[in-house]
């Protein structure tokens, strides 16, 4: 029986098991692995970032859109990602966090994609 998400290894089994499966994607994988050499420290910021972001526990401190923002990616490496991101919450969780990273994970990825398109268009990039 699939539980909801409510202890930070619950995040812990969330990132790992969705980066595993992002680092070995034939599309979006290469991409990331191009920016992230060591995955020990990415993963350990995405703990936090998630921590805070569902359980509510004031971990993480930074600004997730700038390490984003001169990415090669299209609405379809997000739809990739977000197609991976569900599959995996549903793979182990139910309930209304489990909901919730669904939504946020699909609302930071329509803001992201709307941003990197906006500074691309304008050939700029973001002060932070």
């Amino acid at each position: 029986m699939k539980k909801d998400i409510t202890h930070l290894d619950d995040i812990k089994l969330l990132v790992d098991t969705f980066y595993g499966k992002v680092q070995n994607d034939d599309l979006i994988g290469p991409i990331f692995n191009s920016v992230i050499s060591d995955w020990t420290p990415h993963l350990a910021k995405m703990y936090t970032f998630w921590q805070t972001v569902l359980l509510q526990e004031h971990t993480y401190f930074g600004s997730p859109f700038p390490p984003h923002a001169k990415l090669p990616v299209s609405p379809a490496h997000f739809e990739r990602w977000l197609g991976l991101w569900r599959t995996t919450v549903d793979s182990f969780f139910e309930g209304s966090k489990a909901d919730d990273a669904k939504w946020r994970g699909q609302a930071m990825a329509d803001m992201f994609m709307a941003k990197i398109e906006y500074f691309r268009e304008r050939n700029t990039k973001p002060l932070i």
